[in-house]
């Protein structure tokens, strides 16, 4: 599997061996008896990988090291994709909407045929939790590697799980053990129940088909949302309502078990930071849980498993409260997204002991050998405009996309490349970025080096917000639930605020730019464009345009370094002013930042990437600063009238017509985005004049919907 083993034949000993996967070096300790039997076994020839984009790519990684060929399935628009080209056979199993290509199962089927795979790894999502799928498989005599249909369907249905969970002395939230049936049911058994609940699918995950109530009319608003968004995502729009547990943490425990009735469990997974009940940051281990309480939460996990006779990777969802009471949430019955923060700390390759345990083979390790080597931090980079609700979906092109892979203990699983398009057909991740270090701090620190020099240009994306996230003092004390981002952002994100200190290092940063370019402007192949000019300045006065102030700076260069006077302060910011690269290291009064520069113009203006942050800024001359007030500006659009929608996706329906009087607050209409279902509401009392939108339409973000009088 890539790794180098010493065996010392008669002795038991081990050595620690380094497991490259990306480039995030995460060390494990193997044992001889396991060491022999992985070198003398083979486990399968071909695997079909039923998924696309990167967990594809991480599981063929995986499968490549195994001596395993691939096989990659595609919709016709994803011809081209990274998975694709990674793959040794590709095959196309129809058009781009899901439920016509990477959920046909026919399609699906057939390709196995065709190519002769001997087994399937489902990822997550799509078919990775369909009963159905694994029992056709069965049928055909190819391996799914996942457990058997008895634990999907199980722990897929969330009102069987809840009830196998007590059964097996699992911990479990108070609740309605049974399908609702209508809101009017909703209503009664969340009074009974009391309020606040949680309103969620059955069949359910990833956030989706997932509503929080707090009174009876919320509760028919949930229902009817979640059971559409059921419907949409999974083809079950069956519901069940329990007690929402105000303010918790969400704690997930991974389970590794086998065919022989051994079971594992690999540490837990702080998962609290989320946004509409989908994940952003993860953590492993967690700052919270302590010896005693990790192990009864990770005995319980393991008793489930073999309550349902699991036998693969899965992971356990617990709810744990301020007082470190924990209840089982669900089990997903599949590798979860955040997996590669486990294998950090316990050096363990879950892809590798899922195809092992496939194939029938053993676990290699007891539980005493799992270790928590160091601190793992995951961050989920979106293509997502986090201003917007903490982050709604942005299509495009990747004009330009370069990984933090220089640095180490880095670790990037994607599957996109520059040039790549994210699309509305699916989810818009572009990547996990996983940073890992022996203590949690340096994780920490690692993943600010790794956001500021991550390159993502062509679509917005969430890495304003993600490096916000692990900087604050609330996340770095550890103080945290699932109401972090509402709490610290209770008027949504903003972005990074800038102190005294960041201004002046922003604003010298941006004069400094501006003059760097000028003066190479002045040149051609190293010497002046006119031999004949006067001797290089040495000082300038500029004007610089930073959010409404306008702030006058002096500045002097030296060589590479320059002197910028503002306000009566100095600072001196010298680099090496390579303009085109995307990423500028400056050092700023002996402090090093990694800013990016996504554009500037002879007009003066400038973009500045800084502390994850964009800032526009306009740079003049003191002349042209005193010329532009003649400058006529561009009068904002009036946007109370008007309804435009705020991201990609396809109208689901509209609630108002022409001529209809609609209240502030009230739906106008319904656009669904990547299987999430999102209510547009008029933003003030009026009479409707247009509609320009109708149900199944795709629409663009900023694609006028409705006009209001």
């Amino acid at each position: 599997n890539g790794s180098k083993w010493d065996l010392n034949l008669g002795l038991l000993v081990h050595r620690r061996v380094c497991y490259l996967l990306g480039s995030c070096h995460v060390v494990t300790t193997v044992f001889p008896s396991a060491l022999f039997s992985f070198l003398s076994v083979q486990t399968f020839d071909k695997i079909l990988i039923a998924n696309r984009g990167e967990i594809a790519c991480r599981v063929m990684k995986t499968c490549k090291k195994m001596g395993i060929k691939t096989v990659a399935v595609h919709s016709d628009v994803d011809a081209n994709a990274v998975h694709v080209k990674m793959a040794d056979e590709a095959v196309c199993v129809g058009p781009a909407p899901t439920s016509k290509s990477y959920l046909n199962m026919d399609a699906i089927m057939n390709a196995i045929r065709q190519t002769g795979a001997q087994a399937v790894h489902p990822g997550y999502g799509f078919l990775s939790e369909n009963k159905e799928f694994a029992k056709r498989l069965a049928a055909e005599g190819v391996s799914f590697i996942g457990p058997d249909t008895h634990a999907i369907q199980a722990m897929g249905d969330k009102i069987e799980s809840k009830l196998i969970a007590k059964a097996a002395k699992v911990n479990t939230i108070p609740g309605f053990d049974g399908v609702v049936k209508d809101a009017d049911e909703a209503v009664r058994i969340a009074n009974e129940i009391g309020y606040p609940v949680m309103i969620k699918a059955s069949a359910g995950g990833g956030g989706k088909g997932m509503r929080i109530a707090w009174n009876d009319e919320e509760t028919r608003e949930g229902f009817r949302f979640s059971s559409q968004e059921a419907a949409s995502s999974f083809g079950d729009d069956r519901l069940l309502i329990e007690k929402f547990i105000d303010n918790p943490r969400h704690i997930e425990i991974q389970v590794l078990a086998d065919k022989h009735g051994n079971a594992l469990w690999l540490n837990e997974r702080e998962c609290s930071i989320q946004r509409r009940n989908q994940k952003v940051v993860e953590e492993a281990p967690s700052t919270f849980l302590d010896p005693e309480t990790r192990r009864a939460m990770g005995e319980q996990a393991v008793s489930l498993a073999k309550a349902v006779n699991y036998s693969s990777a899965g992971t356990v969802e617990f709810l744990v409260d301020s007082r470190k009471n924990f209840y089982f949430l669900e089990m997903n019955t599949r590798l979860q997204v955040e997996h590669p923060i486990t294998e950090c700390i316990t050096g363990l390759d879950l892809v590798q002991q899922m195809i092992r345990i496939a194939k029938g083979f053993p676990l290699q390790h007891t539980q005493a050998e799992i270790p928590i080597n160091g601190w793992a931090i995951e961050s989920r980079v979106y293509a997502e405009d986090p201003y917007k609700s903490f982050g709604l979906p942005s299509i495009g092109r990747l004009s330009q996309y370069q990984e933090p892979l220089n640095l180490h203990n880095v670790r990037v699983d994607s599957g996109i490349e520059e040039g790549s398009d994210i699309s509305i057909y699916y989810d818009p991740m572009i990547s996990k970025l996983v940073t890992y270090g022996a203590t949690r701090a340096e994780a920490l620190k690692k993943m600010e080096d790794a956001l500021d020099n991550y390159v993502i240009r062509g679509v917005t994306h969430n890495i304003p917000l993600l490096r916000e996230i692990i900087v604050h003092p609330r996340f770095i004390s550890g103080d945290i639930s699932t109401k972090f981002l509402p709490e610290v952002y209770p008027e949504g994100f903003k972005g990074h605020q800038l102190t005294a200190t960041g201004r002046k290092e922003l604003l010298a940063t941006a004069a400094s730019l501006f003059v760097a370019a000028q003066l190479r402007a002045q040149k051609f192949l190293g010497d002046l464009r006119v031999s004949n000019t006067q001797q290089e300045r040495r000082s300038w006065e500029l004007c610089v345009e930073l959010e409404k102030g306008v702030h006058m700076l002096g500045v002097s260069r030296s060589g590479a370094t320059y002197t910028v006077e503002i306000d009566g302060d100095k600072l001196e910011v010298s680099s090496d002013w390579n303009l085109a690269s995307p990423l500028l290291t400056v050092t700023l009064n002996g402090i090093h930042r990694t800013l990016q520069c996504l554009s500037r113009n002879a007009a003066g203006e400038i973009s500045l990437q800084y502390l994850g942050t964009t800032f526009k800024l306009r740079v003049l001359s003191k002349l042209a600063a005193a010329l532009s007030v003649h400058m006529p500006e561009k009068v904002p659009e009036d946007t109370s009238s008007i309804l435009r929608s705020p991201m990609p996706g396809t109208v689901v329906a509209v609630s108002v017509k022409a001529g209809d009087t609609v209240a502030e607050g009230q739906e106008i209409c319904v656009i669904e985005a990547m299987k999430m279902q999102n209510s547009m509401t008029a933003a003030k009392t009026a009479k409707v004049r247009s509609v320009h939108c109708k149900p199944g339409e795709t629409v663009g973000e900023g694609d006028l919907l409705v006009e209001l009088e």
